[in-house]
Order: C-alpha cells, then structure tokens, then sequence
C-alpha cells in the first residue's frame, strides 16, 4: 500500500516557530502542502517566517502566544478556529531554559517558568487542540521533547525533568487519544544548531565535551529535525502512536 507524505488540506499548528527547530518545522510542513499556523511569544519574527513561506508558494497565518499564559492559548485555539475552521496538526516545539547550574541551587521562578512553557502549556495546546481535531475526525500531535529526557544533562537538570514529563504526556495521551484517531508522539532531539541552544554551542570548552559523545561527531541542523517531523504527522507513519523518535547522531545509542 502506498503512503503519502502530502500534507495538502492539511492544517498544522507549530509553536516556537519564529526561529531555530520551530520554523524549520513550519518551512517543512508549508513545503508539504500543509496551512501553516505560527505562533510565538513575539509577532515580528513571526512574520518574517510567514513571508518565507508564501515567498516559497506555501501558506501560512502568524498569531502571537506564550505558551505559559492559558488565556494566550486560549485565543490562539480561537484564532486557528477562526481563520482555518479547524486543525490537524499540532507540534508543541516552544520551549524554555531560563537555568543553567545545579539543580539544588534552582529558583522557585525558574522552576516555574520552565515548567509552564515546556509542560504546562503543551497540555493545555493539547487540550484545545484535541477537541478540534475530534470535530474533524482525527489528527496527529507531536511533542518536540529531548534527549535530556531520556538522559539528564549536566546542569540542565530542571529542564532535563519537564522534558522527561513531555515524554511521559505524550505516551499517555496517546493511549487516550487513539480512540479518537489521534496520534500523539514525541521528537527527541539531539544537540541542535539553534540559538537556544548557543550557551553550549558557542562554548567551545562545553562543545569539545559534547561532541565527544556524538557518534556523528557533530550536532544537527534544525532542517534534520524537520523531516522527523513531517513522517510523524503524515500518513506514512499512520500505525505510530505513543513513540518516541530519537534525532541525535546516535548519542544514546
């Protein structure tokens, strides 16, 4: 049987969109057909991803949303509603890593903020998203986790347990969710070439350690993780549910 990776008709949502993994996700779901709703904290980086794509011969609607703030979800579900009368694709790839030390020495905020951008706001995306998606007659989630869920990282110990709950989310909800032909997955990257990431990557001390680890010997472009992306959401990975795809360079292998 044939499958496809079309996303024609197709309607996606990706957070955290304005830069880094988030619009190397977009790009590639814009590229494979699919309306493109792109959300971040910030319109103006928002825009620029949206003028990309359509320079590109893709589509795309920009709305702004901190995923920390449950009335900013709210309206964005709201807008997607509004402008594209319903959502098949959800990819909760915003992210926040506020704390870089030991995780004892951790401060009440910023436990906080990390949780409710990287868990917190994702169940509540998912929340909104789940009740389109049903109205259409299904859809597919993904839950741009991290290694560091599987593997803890050396002071990103707060951060390393919210990707680990993502994780954990993502394999319950799938197991609810399959009855209503919704299938929810998680992306676990590897050290990426981003600007979230560049406290590690432009250290070179810290990078010589890194890479050390990756059997590629090298860390990932975003665009390496947008591909994952694309097979989870369409229709070539029809039977995959509860799943979480590793994109490292074989690091934990």
């Amino acid at each position: 049987m044939a499958v496809s990776v079309s996303l024609e008709g197709k309607t996606a949502l990706v957070t955290g969109a304005s830069r880094g993994i988030g619009e190397a996700i977009a790009m590639r779901l814009a590229e494979a057909g699919a309306l493109v709703v792109l959300s971040s904290r910030k319109i103006e980086g928002l825009e620029v991803v949206k003028a990309n794509i359509e320079a590109a011969g893709g589509k795309a609607h920009a709305v702004a949303c901190h995923t920390g703030h449950l009335d900013q979800i709210t309206h964005l579900m709201e807008e997607v509603k509004r402008l594209c009368g319903g959502l098949d694709i959800l990819v909760n790839n915003a992210a926040a890593n506020p704390y870089f030390g030991p995780m004892v020495d951790a401060e009440e905020r910023a436990w906080d903020k990390i949780f409710d951008v990287n868990l917190k706001g994702p169940f509540f995306m998912i929340q909104h998203a789940t009740k389109l998606m049903k109205a259409g007659g299904g859809g597919s989630i993904v839950n741009v986790a991290s290694v560091n869920g599987v593997r803890p990282a050396f002071f990103q110990g707060v951060y390393s347990v919210s990707k680990a709950g993502m994780i954990a989310m993502t394999q319950a909800l799938a197991k609810e969710m399959a009855p209503d032909k919704i299938r929810v997955n998680a992306l676990l990257p590897g050290l990426t070439d981003t600007k979230f990431a560049s406290a590690i990557t432009q250290n070179e001390d810290i990078m010589k350690e890194v890479t050390r680890q990756i059997p590629a010997g090298r860390v990932a472009d975003p665009s390496e993780m947008a591909g994952a992306v694309l097979y989870l959401v369409s229709d070539a990975a029809s039977y995959v549910t509860g799943s979480s795809l590793v994109v490292d360079g074989g690091m934990l292998a």
